[in-house]
């Protein structure tokens, strides 16, 4: 009885664990949706700033500090983005270990890092062994918006800007007591989780600043073409002028690159909880079936066995009236 009481008490468990997981999976499946609407919504605008940054890119002469590798950079900014809550399978673990990747090669190549983390998982994780955290923003990793997002965005643009020569004011959610500055940085890189299907998220490195590679191989691209083509005209006319513009838009069009990516990892994140609810879901319906075929062949068992001690015991009585 004990054993069959224990076979019972595991399938109950088991049962009230996969509703959870359950639950869980679907309300990762509505989030999917919604954070694909998201980026889908800032998708037009995101693809029209790209042409018109690549477009003055090619006619701009301004030698913007956002463009270029700094001579004697010795500060690195790395931005980790993570998830506020678990049961995400490898999402978190991934993003960790990629941006512990990144941090050797920058040491290696004479970089000082520091950390900038998103989302409490990358917290803890760093609180945790106590390594250094510059900056952490918490509580929209799942619902990233334009306004939540605005310090961390506006931090890494100003931190790169003022250099590491240079310092840069508090902003919430900056390890520094409020009111005092905080030193810049000479490069940005991004580690998150890229999109890719239903199926499978990546997690990626993305040099944030400077932007010199993206910009500069289009404007060889964009020399080349109208260098073959004589007579050609521009087909964009800007006011004021592109330099003007290139100065004005650049901080926008790093801000907008940073914010994608926020929209890129909820999707990921989401993504990867329903693939790893599901499988929990899965296993926990295996399970309980092998726990009920368990608890079945024990009822079985002491089925068989009442029957075989009352026939035993009738044969006894049989037995015994026989002799008398």
């Amino acid at each position: 009885m004990a054993t069959l009481r224990e076979l019972r008490d595991r399938i109950r468990s088991v049962n009230s664990t996969k509703k959870i997981t359950k639950a869980q999976e679907l309300i990762a499946t509505s989030q999917i949706t919604k954070a694909q609407q998201r980026v889908a919504a800032a998708k037009p605008y995101a693809d029209e700033l790209k042409d018109v940054m690549e477009r003055l890119a090619a006619a701009s002469s301004l030698d913007h500090p956002m463009l270029h590798e700094r001579e004697n950079g010795r500060v690195a900014a790395i931005l980790v983005v993570t998830s506020d809550r678990g049961m995400a399978g490898g999402y978190n673990h991934n993003v960790l270990k990629k941006a512990a990747q990144l941090e050797r090669m920058l040491n290696d190549a004479g970089y000082e890092v520091v950390r900038y983390v998103t989302g409490n998982k990358g917290v803890t994780h760093y609180r945790f062994r106590d390594m250094d955290i510059a900056g952490s923003w918490t509580g929209w990793s799942q619902k990233p918006d334009w306004e939540a997002t605005h310090d961390v965005r506006r931090h890494m643009i100003d931190g790169f800007m003022a250099g590491s020569e240079g310092t840069v004011k508090w902003r919430e959610g900056v390890t520094a007591p409020e009111g005092q500055e905080v030193r810049g940085f000479d490069q940005v890189h991004v580690v998150y989780t890229e999109f890719v299907s239903m199926l499978s998220q990546e997690a990626r490195v993305h040099q944030l600043l400077p932007i010199e590679p993206v910009l500069e191989e289009y404007k060889y691209e964009e020399e080349h073409m109208l260098s073959s083509k004589e007579g050609v005209e521009p087909d964009m006319a800007f006011e004021p002028d592109p330099d003007t513009l290139m100065e004005e838009l650049l901080p926008v069009y790093v801000s907008r690159s940073l914010y994608s990516i926020f929209l890129e990892s909820s999707a990921s994140e989401s993504a990867s909880r329903r693939t790893a609810m599901k499988n929990a879901t899965d296993n926990a319906t295996e399970l309980a079936n092998n726990l009920s075929r368990e608890a079945n062949q024990a009822r079985q068992a002491k089925i068989t066995q009442e029957i075989t001690e009352i026939i035993g015991g009738a044969g006894a009585l049989s037995g015994s009236e026989e002799s008398d």
